[in-house]
């Protein structure tokens, strides 16, 4: 019974915030939890990361690239966001873009614009747009609140109903491995059609978010296709976070005349 009027108290603040929309895909989104909470736990959980990897210094050309390029895209979106009237959707972000020392062709982003690259997708990139491909996409995620959305079906669906603040209370460490999924890290089976609606959805404003910086987004088609060149056996696209090199190239490529709009060398 307890559990059925939590998961229903869920459910009215979902339909009384479920006007929400994303900006530039103008999709409808749910989020269950204040977004500050969300900024809040990243942070912590942003810094024990670090604590626990190699960061490259400042000093490495490669780590100034990471910082520039997301220092650049990050004001840009900024200024739009003030544009369009929804600055609240960065109001709290506290930007830092961090590269360690790993061979992992990877990167990820946090509530609050907390975001790792990993050395390892560096040649992937090739050069500063190719970095700008990956960083607008990883920053859109942020936008758009992704793992807020993702950390709100959790709740639901794993942790039965219970506030976060309840779960970090009585279960830490399903809160911690909930939340680092929410991120980005790990997903389950029934949440995947979720996540790749989200990669998508990052991809698409991550064109119009690298175009705004000034980023030539037709560099994001041939960045997938060199990542497809890495090979490495992906599952089949229904056991995956993430749509096949195919398929997102393709939905690239389709969304590419409007994120040209943007474009301003």
């Amino acid at each position: 019974m307890k559990r059925s009027k939590t998961i229903a108290v869920f459910v009215i603040i979902g339909i009384v915030v479920g006007c929400a929309r994303v900006p530039i895909s103008g999709r409808r989104q749910v989020n269950l939890l204040p977004e500050i909470e969300m900024i809040s736990s990243s942070v912590t959980y942003y810094g024990e990361f670090l604590s626990q990897n190699r960061v490259v210094p400042h000093s490495d050309p490669q780590a100034q690239m990471v910082k520039r390029v997301g220092n650049r895209i990050a004001n840009a979106v900024e200024t739009y966001m003030r544009s369009i009237g929804m600055a609240n959707r960065v109001a709290n972000f506290q930007w830092e873009f961090n590269l360690v020392e790993d061979p992992t062709v990877n990167a990820w982003c946090m509530p609050g614009g907390k975001i790792v690259f990993y050395r390892g997708i560096l040649p992937v990139c090739q050069d500063e747009t190719g970095l700008a491909v990956v960083m607008g996409h990883e920053i859109a995620h942020a936008v758009a609140r992704h793992g807020n959305e993702r950390m709100s079906q959790q709740l639901i669906v794993q942790a039965g109903g219970v506030t976060l603040a309840v779960l970090t209370q009585e279960k830490p460490q399903l809160a911690r491995d909930l939340l680092l999924t929410s991120y980005g890290v790990g997903a389950t089976l029934g949440s995947l059609a979720f996540s790749r609606q989200h990669e998508t959805e990052s991809d698409q404003l991550g064109l119009v978010f690298m175009a705004l910086a000034g980023y030539n987004p037709q560099e994001a088609p041939r960045f997938w296709k060199r990542m497809a060149a890495q090979g490495g056996g992906a599952p089949p696209e229904f056991l995956s976070t993430h749509p096949n090199h195919d398929t997102r190239i393709r939905d690239l490529e389709n969304f590419m005349p409007e994120a040209m709009k943007y474009y301003k060398p």
